[in-house]
């Protein structure tokens, strides 16, 4: 079964670490156009990054992955990430500021 019949998936992320100042935003907004996701992509105030995007399961599972280990420079220490629901939010992949 190819991606474009599978069930899709909205995850949300708060990714915890050397995560900002180190083009972490850059490179998962990068990677998540690369799987084929929508959503965004913003620091937080605690120096954490949230991401939110939404795309077939396969490629938010393989994008998940992803955000466990991150761009170099970057050091995750943990992701907290919830499922939802696909509610087809999103028209692209974005950066937030």
């Amino acid at each position: 079964m190819d991606e474009t019949t599978t069930e899709k998936m909205e995850l949300s992320a708060v990714v915890h670490g050397r995560v900002q100042g180190v083009g972490f935003r850059y490179a998962a907004a990068n990677e998540a156009r690369r799987q084929g996701l929508r959503g965004w992509v913003q620091n937080l105030p605690d120096g954490s990054v949230q991401v939110v995007c939404e795309g077939p399961r396969a490629a938010v599972e393989r994008y998940r992955d992803w955000l466990r280990t991150g761009p170099r420079p970057a050091r995750v220490d943990r992701v907290d990430a919830h499922e939802a629901p696909y509610r087809g939010r999103f028209a692209s992949f974005t950066i937030e500021y």
